[in-house]
């Protein structure tokens, strides 16, 4: 497997996922040979972060109305390894890596049938004020919630 700048062991990497969903791939989603668009990977991330902050109790803050913050994406990336094609079921994992004041980093992988990679990622969310549109620290608590051995201050 190739070398990604964010991932240093790829095999340890792989054991600290503890949280994932299933996406089977659309007809949609695919080109004229039958396999997935580069920009799909994007969309699966989308769903399992979304899911990912479900389960750690975020989104039901963020979502309502009088709630001032929010989650913004500050930059995202994908690296590919394996194709992917039309009506595989994949397994889609999401993982806080490093927390900073206002910051997460989140990493992705994503699985085949067989367990093989077939792609990953990373990118920074940001919680932010709907007010001021800057970023709003992480209480203690959601840092515990985010249960990330690399949070910082």
């Amino acid at each position: 497997m190739k070398h990604f700048t964010y991932i240093d062991d790829i095999a340890t990497w792989q054991k600290e996922f503890s949280f994932s969903i299933h996406i089977k791939v659309r007809f949609s989603e695919t080109d004229m040979f039958g396999h997935m668009n580069n920009t799909i990977p994007f969309t699966y991330f989308e769903e399992a972060r979304i899911e990912f902050f479900k389960h750690k109790g975020f989104m039901q803050n963020w979502v309502k109305p009088e709630h001032d913050t929010i989650p913004v994406v500050a930059d995202l990336q994908c690296d590919f390894v394996k194709q992917v094609f039309f009506d595989e079921q994949l397994k889609v994992c999401v993982k806080a890596n490093s927390v900073g004041k206002s910051s997460v980093d989140l990493h992705y992988m994503g699985l085949n049938e067989r367990e093989e990679v077939c792609f990953t990622g990373r990118g920074t969310m940001v919680q932010i004020s709907k007010q001021t549109g800057k970023g709003v620290p992480w209480t203690e608590e959601m840092k515990a919630k985010l249960d990330c051995k690399m949070a910082v201050s």
